[in-house]
């Protein structure tokens, strides 16, 4: 069975296949946020099975067996990996017009050459052929790193998290540079005593500070950011359902620390307004070292109870929120502004509805002194498919400079998840080829080529200053 995966997949003009076959495919992928875990890749980690490398973790693909009536045990549950693949298998089908569809069959293709389409009847031969790939040793997370030419990974780190694994990475000459990203997420849960205090007892022993003032609770955190920026990070990142800007004095915070501390609850009014506190605190630190500032908006997370007891975060379990952005984000990026303290930074929206909002929101805040230095960050999260991706770019385009895009990201946890940046980039082609096609842009393949390399991956190289090693 050949593969509707052709080599024109995605792409419906001559002039998109030109773009992608002499500018896209052959640039190497620069992957600037991710939720790999750097100690898979620190003892490059062979996978005993396919449902190791392809379910362990997918979210995505819960969701979908959920949708389809495949019971939890099939999912995150005890089933083992057989059955777990064949409950998958089964669901593909259904699929149809999900993204899930084009990436399981990319996947496939570019990892182990399989063209057959994924079906009940198809899954014994594509686990055997699969596995016995796995089982040749090339497959490991290095060997795929290395076989889809990734330059750059940076991970997504808790500040309270060990760097031990990117100290070795970094120790083992390994080619692909792999960075870890500040995400101190967890620094705003004031008002969860019962998660906030634990975790600051792991951040106190990670910085090796007694935090008992709040003092002490910025110091730690500060020591975490140098220690990231020792170990080659120069990114960080927020997950917010919107950007907290509530004014806060120094002398509130620290009340609304020591409270929280002490075990007594703290209303959401107060831990708005410590989270604001915070968020500016951290935006100053990436702007003193010259990072770049990451805020995903927009996620409505861990929207049912019952899940998140049994389950746990990162299940499958958020949604699409409906939160106004444009006044808290525009009076957040301001604040920052008016200090001279506003960092390089990255906006990513859940919502489609903000859009133009974020593409707008943008160019109030260019100062000339770094090309894109704020930007609007690709399709993320239930954008990241051909539409959502489609949107983000038009907006951009319509609103700003498409040519300083600094392109995709797989946001992802797994190490199938590659070919993303090849779903991307025929998505880009085919976008700016049938521009060409309608009359509405030049058939300049100079102009229009150097400018899909860059959003492929040159100007994510000029942007984030990261050192590659090859």
């Amino acid at each position: 069975m050949s593969s509707f995966i052709t080599d024109r997949f995605l792409l419906r003009s001559e002039a998109a296949w030109r773009l992608y076959r002499d500018h896209a495919a052959s640039q190497p992928i620069y992957d600037y946020h991710c939720h790999l875990d750097p100690r898979d890749i620190a003892a490059d980690r062979q996978f005993a099975n396919l449902t190791e490398i392809w379910l362990e973790g997918d979210h995505y693909k819960w969701r979908a067996m959920r949708a389809n009536g495949i019971d939890e045990r099939y999912c995150t549950g005890s089933a083992d990996p057989y059955e777990k693949f064949l409950a998958w298998a089964e669901t593909v089908p259904r699929t149809v017009r999900n993204p899930l569809y084009h990436w399981t069959h990319l996947e496939l293709l570019r990892y182990f050459g399989i063209t057959e389409r994924l079906d009940a009847t198809t899954a014994p031969r594509i686990w055997e052929r699969a596995n016995e790939r796995l089982a040749a040793g090339d497959l490991t997370t290095r060997g795929i790193l290395r076989a889809f030419d990734v330059r750059v990974v940076c991970t997504t780190d808790d500040p309270a998290d060990s760097l031990e694994a990117h100290d070795e990475i970094r120790a083992s000459g390994f080619e692909t540079r792999v960075y870890p990203t500040y995400r101190p997420d967890r620094a705003l849960d004031v008002d969860q005593p019962a998660v906030f205090n634990p975790w600051v007892e792991r951040l106190a022993a990670a910085a090796d500070v007694d935090i008992v003032r709040f003092a002490d609770f910025l110091d730690a955190l500060a020591r975490r950011h140098q220690a990231f920026h020792d170990a080659g990070g120069r990114l960080s990142d927020h997950g917010l359902t919107r950007c907290p800007v509530s004014p806060c004095p120094d002398q509130d915070a620290a009340a609304i620390f020591d409270r929280a501390r002490s075990g007594r609850q703290v209303d959401p009014e107060a831990a708005e307004r410590f989270a604001a506190f915070m968020m500016l605190f951290f935006g100053r630190l990436d702007a003193e070292k010259g990072w770049t500032k990451q805020l995903h908006l927009g996620a409505r997370r861990n929207a049912s109870r019952r899940a998140m007891r049994e389950l746990g975060r990162d299940t499958g379990y958020d949604s699409i929120g409906d939160y106004p952005q444009a006044e808290a984000l525009g009076a957040y990026l301001d604040l920052l502004d008016s200090e001279r303290a506003l960092p390089k930074t990255i906006v990513y929206n859940l919502n489609p509805a903000d859009n133009y909002v974020f593409a707008t929101m943008i160019g109030n805040f260019q100062d000339g002194s770094v090309p894109g230095k704020i930007q609007f960050g690709s399709g993320w999260w239930f954008l990241d498919q051909k539409e959502g991706m489609e949107w983000q770019m038009n907006a951009l385009s319509n609103a700003g400079l498409l040519s300083r895009f600094v392109g995709m990201t797989t946001d992802s946890r797994s190490f199938l998840s590659l070919p993303r940046h090849e779903y991307f980039r025929r998505v880009l082609c085919n976008l700016i080829g049938a521009d060409v096609a309608a009359g509405e842009l030049p058939d300049d393949f100079e102009l229009l080529g150097s400018m899909v390399e860059d959003i492929c991956f040159n100007n994510a190289v000029r942007y984030f200053g990261l050192e590659l090693s090859r």
